[in-house]
């Protein structure tokens, strides 16, 4: 089952960030920091949990980014986590997949994010070099766009991603 993620799962959100994340090689450890930061800022525009036998297994969020500077219908995507021993069966697709329709009914021109291009690439993410964010390679800055129009420039996560661990 996807629902919203409701206050009351702050914690164990927590923990599920921090436990998939945990000894990757591409996690700085602050995955469930940029987590609680977008949402003491209100800018979790959606944020959803997968839940199984009233556990919480999975959890992704999407919040606004800038595109030179300025605001408008694009966001980006993540964190997106799941929990170790139900990673690889289908639980981010589905949680993904929900989060997309979800910011397409709310009128997102597109999504960006920062991700291995075999996996994101799924859903219709590629490297476009219209769009760039710095510090990231540009393979790995992968951008789907909900209509024919890519802008061009710069893009920033909010400020939240760059919270210390």
């Amino acid at each position: 089952m996807i629902r919203d993620q409701q206050p009351e799962d702050d914690a164990t959100v927590r923990q599920l960030v921090e436990d998939a994340f945990r000894g990757r090689p591409y996690s700085d450890g602050t995955e469930a920091p940029i987590v609680e930061a977008l949402r003491a800022a209100g800018a979790l525009t959606v944020a959803l949990v997968a839940e199984e036998d009233g556990q919480i297994v999975g959890q992704v969020a999407f919040s606004p980014v800038t595109i030179d500077g300025a605001a408008g219908a694009w966001y980006g995507l993540g964190p997106v986590a799941i929990r170790p021993d139900r990673q690889g069966q289908g639980v981010g697709q589905a949680l993904i997949r929900e989060g997309l329709d979800r910011i397409r009914a709310l009128g997102a021109a597109g999504c960006v994010l920062a991700g291995a291009p075999g996996y994101y690439g799924r859903f219709g993410f590629a490297a476009d070099p219209r769009l760039r964010s710095p510090g990231i390679p540009p393979q790995y800055f992968l951008v789907l766009p909900f209509g024919t129009e890519v802008p061009e420039g710069a893009v920033t996560f909010h400020e939240a991603f760059g919270v210390e661990s």
